[in-house]
């Protein structure tokens, strides 16, 4: 890989070329079963040769290619096991890695940024990419200060890159929406469109990581790297070293997995409301296991997923949702409302909301029981999700044959609500990645607006004094 490829008909060229292959892979299915082989074998290849075409484009040109298979790949939970097979894989790799740029090209880049001096800065800067994805790649380098630090370096190129490939991507969403079951395809890349702008603008991201990193200084669950320095398309932030999520997905012990998953959502849910920001890329590449080395040891009666010895590091702010007053609301006192039946009153907050246009009726009872298993994992005080669970779902919405197909159509998704809606669907698609067994209706209790009643505060926990802590063993 020699550069970034910028040229727009070179990029259209190998997108567009992509529907042409499924066309074309099809046809060869086609004679092979003539041949004799099974449909059921052809199909396992066929499905195997266009996950490895499709993700192999997307990955070369980066850009707005890339992000979009990023963006797909906390998905891939959905997919049917026969199809999840051979698609895994390939998903998962665009979840961490792309073929780099030249090191001439960095440097040039470095060069033009932080001035021709630029070495002076660096005690050491490590020329091998550490990481590369859709718009940028990053160095581990040692700031001249002594800190271990990661250097983000965009790709020249990369806003046209972004652009030309989301335009091209949307003319067929309609050919790559089958690879996601119940999962339109076409407004998740004009939401990815639509927040181009940001996405290439180190300084905004700079502000959203230190906000964040200020914040959760110190805490004994999330880890965000502070910013050391920015100019523009250069971003230099702390290192941090840990397990990728993707290899806790693959790899990872069931402790790791439950650690993981629980701090993923009381990352989602908390991140909010303390720093009025919501981390929009939750993608696995995005994430670290972290060991805790100052952690002590566990008390017996924790549960797994909350014991300490491992925080969650937390990268990539290029994409937030701004929300100063926190998630809205709306969303805690609807879901509390589901969970305890009235249908009624949830019907009626949806429609406040938009959620329900005016021009149509619906019977709140069949709202109600279209919503009810979306939201079991906060019916439980301890709920595992799976990939049996989310192609269930899936499957349950995408079937045009059933009731929830139908009232789902019927259903508007606000504006203001869409970001919030994809990063929670994505992130409960990683959960379901992980097979965690996760305490989400804790999180909810402390963390979502409107989810408790006005009147109700969640319980805190009694610190024991140690005479009280032996009367109460003895009891």
């Amino acid at each position: 890989m020699s550069d970034l490829p910028r040229k727009a008909v070179t990029r259209t060229a190998k997108l567009a070329a992509l529907p042409l292959g499924f066309a074309g892979r099809a046809t060869w299915g086609l004679g092979k079963r003539i041949g004799g082989k099974s449909a059921e074998l052809v199909g396992r290849e066929l499905q195997q040769r266009t996950a490895e075409q499709l993700f192999k484009v997307l990955g070369e040109l980066k850009g707005g290619a890339m992000k979009f298979g990023q963006a797909m790949s906390v998905f891939e939970s959905a997919l049917p096991e026969e199809v999840a097979g051979p698609y895994r894989a390939a998903l998962t790799k665009l979840q961490e890695a792309a073929p780099p740029m030249p090191t001439r090209t960095v440097h040039t880049v470095l060069a033009e940024r932080l001035g021709e001096d630029w070495q002076e800065l660096f005690l050491e800067f490590e020329d091998k990419p550490a990481a590369a994805a859709s718009i940028g790649q990053v160095h581990r380098a040692v700031w001249h200060d002594g800190r271990q630090v990661a250097v983000k370096v965009q790709y020249p190129g990369a806003g046209e890159a972004l652009l030309s490939d989301l335009n091209q991507l949307s003319r067929f969403a309609r050919l790559l929406g089958p690879l996601i079951p119940g999962m339109d395809i076409k407004p998740l890349i004009a939401e990815l469109r639509d927040r181009v702008s940001e996405e290439l603008d180190y300084g905004l991201e700079a502000q959203a990581q230190q906000a964040h990193a200020e914040e959760f200084a110190d805490d004994p669950d999330v880890l965000v790297p502070a910013v050391v320095h920015q100019r523009e398309q250069v971003l230099v932030t702390e290192w941090i070293d840990g397990t990728p999520l993707s290899e806790v997905i693959t790899d990872g012990t069931p402790e790791e997995r439950d650690r993981a998953g629980q701090l993923l959502a009381r990352f989602l849910f908390s991140g909010p409301s303390r720093t009025g920001l919501l981390h929009a890329d939750p993608h696995p590449g995005n994430f670290r296991l972290v060991p805790d080395d100052s952690s002590g040891s566990s008390d017996d009666s924790e549960s797994p997923a909350d014991r300490s010895g491992w925080r969650l590091g937390v990268l990539d702010f290029g994409t937030v949702d701004r929300l100063p007053d926190g998630l809205p609301s709306t969303i805690g006192a609807s879901l509390r409302m589901t969970l305890d039946g009235e249908a009624e009153a949830v019907y009626e907050l949806l429609r406040e909301e938009g959620f329900v246009k005016e021009s149509i009726e619906l019977d709140p009872d069949a709202v109600l029981d279209y919503l009810l298993p979306i939201i079991e994992p906060a019916q439980l005080d301890e709920f595992t999700f799976s990939r049996g669970w989310m192609r269930n779902q899936a499957a349950r919405v995408a079937d045009p044959r059933s009731p929830a197909h139908q009232l789902g159509k019927q259903l508007n998704l606000p504006p203001a609500y869409l970001l919030i809606h994809r990063v929670t669907l994505s992130t409960i698609g990683v959960l379901c990645q992980l097979g965690a067994t996760v305490r989400l209706r804790q999180e909810l209790e402390e963390w979502l607006p409107g989810f408790l009643p006005d009147d109700a505060e969640p319980e805190p926990e009694l610190e024991l004094e140690p005479d009280e802590k032996d009367s109460a063993a003895g009891a």
